[in-house]
């Protein structure tokens, strides 16, 4: 049954693969990820996991500014700015964020948008093992950013950033347990929901929510 939902997505000429993939991803999150998630969101106190999550948006933030600069969205730009300075010197590096209370609300840039921002296709959409749904284009993106933009490069001490990477991880699979087991519950073929829905989101947050109309 989930071999004939679908009929075949052009901008997904490598689907078997990307299934392998997915199935792979799936089966290391079910017996991985998702019950440290679970545990983590169950046993540590709320204003913790607020302080946490806040901490690593801060830090995406130098992300988003410098992909705000190389789209020359130079308003967002400044935006993102003071959102890193304010919540950096009085939110207590980044673990209150008084920017969001304050008005500047975040943004969401990468590479891969900035990609797509100057005319470079997305290609075709791959599933990356244990990063989950991308393309081509988001993929290059990934490693860009990953290499160049994330602060947690600069942690000198191996174990302490191993810590705050899983940390990070963690945090965000926390948030998304809810989502997850919604599709899952809702989704005739999670596979398609989840390419369809990765899809039409890049392509929205290249556009900025004025995607171009299909012809098809």
């Amino acid at each position: 049954m989930v071999g004939c939902a679908s009929q075949g997505d052009p901008r997904d000429p490598f689907e078997p693969m990307n299934r392998a993939v997915y199935s792979f991803n799936k089966t290391v999150d079910e017996a991985a990820l998702k019950p440290v998630a679970t545990a983590y969101r169950e046993t540590i106190p709320t204003p913790v996991q607020s302080g946490v999550r806040n901490f690593f948006s801060n830090l995406n933030d130098v992300t988003v500014l410098v992909n705000d600069v190389l789209q020359f969205k130079l308003e967002a730009a400044v935006t993102d700015f003071l959102r890193i300075s304010f919540n950096s010197v009085f939110g207590l590096f980044g673990l209150v964020d008084i920017a969001s209370e304050m008005g500047l609300t975040k943004n969401n840039e990468d590479f891969g948008q900035t990609l797509g921002r100057w005319g470079v296709g997305s290609g075709p959409y791959v599933v990356l093992p244990f990063f989950g749904p991308s393309n081509v284009r988001d993929g290059a993106g990934l490693v860009v950013d990953a290499v160049h933009t994330d602060l947690l490069n600069e942690v000198e001490s191996v174990p302490a950033r191993n810590v705050s990477v899983v940390t990070r991880v963690v945090s965000r699979r926390a948030d998304l347990l809810d989502a997850v087991e919604a599709v899952e519950a809702a989704a005739l073929d999670e596979y398609e929901f989840t390419r369809d829905f990765y899809l039409d989101r890049r392509e929205s947050l290249v556009y900025d929510g004025r995607p171009p109309v299909s012809d098809l």
